[in-house]
C-alpha cells in the first residue's frame, strides 16, 4: 500500500514535517519506504494507491495508562450525597462498579473504549482491569476485543487485598498465565505486565506473593500516590513512604509503570529516578477527582521517565494534551509553565519510549523499519506549519473529530471516518443493554 499526497509528521529526533510526500507500506504493515510523491510513485508503481487527500499522516497516538472497565460509568448516578474524598469516590463508585462486571459486561465496556480510540488516532493503549467477581480468563476477554479491533495493547489485571485472599491469589494468577501466554504467542500487537490496585489496598504479604509469582523480567503496573491515602496507608503498616515500600519488595524498576504520584516526597522522586521507572500522567482524573497536581515538570527535570495517558477518560489523547498544558500553568500561576515541547515529551516520545520496551516492533514515528501505526487529519493549518511550532498548533489547532483514518500494523481500521473492524451501532446498542443491567447491580450494593 503506498499512501500518497500526504504531509508526513515523523516524530523523529527532530522530527520533520514532510509535504507532498508518500510512505509505502509492505504486507506485514511496516513501512518500507518514504519519500517525495512523485519518486515514489515511479519507484513502486505496482503498489496499491491510498491517497491521503494532502491531510497529515502521523503515527498513531499513544495512551500509557487506562481502564477500558469504567467505560459503564458513563452517566450513571451515585446514590446518596456525592463523594467528598478520593476515597470515597473508590468506595461509592469505583468498587461497587468493578464487583457489578461480569465477562459480557467486560468485554462490551471494553469495545466502546476501543472505538473510541479508534475513532481518535490512538493505536496503543496500557490497560489495568478490575472485575472481582470475574476474574479468572478476563485478560483473554480483553486480548479478544483488542484482536477484534486491530489496536496495539498491554494489559493487565488489579491484584489488591480489598476483596479477600481468595480474590487476591486469583488476580495473581490471572496476571501469572496471561503474562506467560502473551510471551510464548509474541504478537507484536499484544503484551502483558503485572497488575497491582495501591498501595493502600495492599499488604506486606500480598507484595511479597507478587513478586515471588511474576515470571523473571515482568515488570508491574501500579497506581501510586494518586491521593494522600497510600503515604497514610503505608505510613501505618510498613513505617516508610510507598515508594520505598515498593522498593523494598523490587517491584520498580524499567518495566514498571507507576500512575498519578501526585504526592512524592523528594526521597521517593530520587527512587524513581535511579529505578527507572516509568510514570504516567493523568491531568483530567487528577482535576475530576481533585486529588492534587503530578509536578511532573519537575519529574522529568530529575531524569524521571514521564508519560501521559487518560485513566479511563476518553482516549481522545489530545485532549490529555491541553489538560496538561492547561493545568499546570494555574496551579504554578505561571504561564512558563508546562510548555507545548514537555507536552510533546510525555505524550510522543516518552509514550512511545514505554511502548516500544513492551513490543517486539517499534513505534511511534514514521521511519523505514517501524510499524505502520498512523492517523491522518484533516488540519488546514491557517497559519505556517512547521516542526518547531507543531505542539501549538496540536494545543490550539487540532481537534479529534479532524483524525479521518486510522491505521494499526499497515490495518485500515477507520477510513474516511468509516470503522471497517468494529460495528459501532451493534456496541453501542449491546453496551447500554448491558450498562442498565450492571447499574441495578450497582445500586443494589448500597
Amino acid at each position: 500500500m503506498l499512501i500518497t499526497n500526504a504531509t508526513l509528521v515523523t516524530w523523529g529526533k527532530p522530527n520533520q514535517i514532510l509535504p507532498n510526500h508518500a510512505l509505502l507500506v509492505d504486507e506485514d504493515g511496516f513501512i518500507a519506504a518514504l519519500g517525495p510523491d512523485s519518486v515514489m510513485r515511479s519507484t513502486y508503481p505496482d503498489a496499491s494507491l491510498f491517497d491521503a487527500k494532502n491531510q497529515l499522516v502521523l503515527p498513531g497516538n499513544i495512551c500509557a495508562h487506562t481502564h477500558f472497565y469504567g467505560a459503564f460509568a458513563r452517566g450513571m448516578a451515585i446514590p446518596g450525597a456525592a463523594p467528598a474524598a478520593f476515597a470515597e469516590i473508590l468506595q461509592k463508585l469505583w468498587w461497587p462498579l468493578d464487583k457489578s462486571l461480569d465477562e459480557a459486561d467486560i468485554r462490551y465496556s471494553a469495545l466502546p473504549c476501543l472505538l473510541d480510540a479508534i475513532r481518535h488516532g490512538t493505536t496503543t493503549l496500557f490497560d489495568h482491569h478490575a472485575s472481582p467477581n470475574a476474574i479468572d480468563g478476563s485478560l483473554d476477554i480483553i486480548a479478544e476485543t483488542i484482536q477484534q479491533a486491530g489496536v496495539r495493547a498491554v494489559l493487565c489485571y488489579e491484584v489488591t487485598d480489598r476483596d479477600g485472599p481468595e480474590r487476591m491469589q486469583a488476580g495473581i494468577r490471572e496476571n501469572v498465565r496471561f503474562i506467560e501466554k502473551a510471551r510464548a504467542e509474541k504478537s507484536p500487537m499484544l503484551a502483558a505486565t503485572f497488575g497491582l490496585h495501591a498501595a493502600l489496598t495492599l499488604s506486606d504479604k500480598t507484595l511479597e506473593q507478587c513478586r515471588a509469582a511474576a515470571p523473571t523480567g515482568t515488570g508491574f503496573h501500579t497506581h501510586l500516590s494518586e491521593s494522600a491515602d497510600d503515604g497514610l496507608s503505608v505510613q501505618q503498616k510498613a513505617g516508610m513512604r510507598p515508594v520505598a515500600w515498593l522498593d523494598k519488595y523490587g517491584l520498580l524498576g524499567p518495566n514498571s509503570i507507576a500512575a498519578h504520584c501526585v504526592h512524592l516526597s523528594q526521597e521517593e522522586r530520587e527512587i524513581l529516578a535511579k529505578t527507572g521507572t516509568w510514570v504516567t500522567h493523568q491531568p483530567r482524573s487528577n482535576m475530576n477527582n481533585a486529588v492534587g497536581v503530578s509536578p511532573v515538570e519537575k519529574y522529568l527535570e530529575m531524569g524521571i521517565k514521564v508519560c501521559l495517558g487518560n485513566d479511563g477518560f476518553s482516549n481522545a489523547m489530545w485532549e490529555e494534551w491541553k489538560a496538561a498544558y492547561l493545568l499546570h500553568k494555574i496551579d504554578q500561576r505561571d504561564p512558563r509553565a508546562m510548555g507545548g515541547y514537555t507536552v510533546t515529551d510525555m505524550a510522543i516520545y516518552n509514550n512511545a519510549a514505554l511502548a516500544n520496551t513492551f513490543f517486539p516492533v517499534e513505534v511511534g514515528e514514521l521511519k523505514v523499519g517501524a510499524v505502520a501505526d498512523l492517523m491522518f487529519v484533516d488540519y488546514d493549518a491557517p497559519t505556517p506549519l512547521t516542526a518547531g511550532n507543531l505542539p501549538w498548533h496540536i494545543l490550539f489547532g487540532f481537534r479529534d473529530s479532524m483524525v479521518t483514518t486510522t491505521i494499526a500494523q499497515g490495518k485500515i481500521l477507520m477510513k474516511d471516518r468509516q470503522l471497517t473492524t468494529l460495528d459501532e451501532k451493534e456496541i453501542a446498542a449491546k453496551s447500554r443493554e448491558l450498562a442498565a443491567k450492571v447499574w441495578q447491580k450497582y445500586n443494589q450494593k448500597f
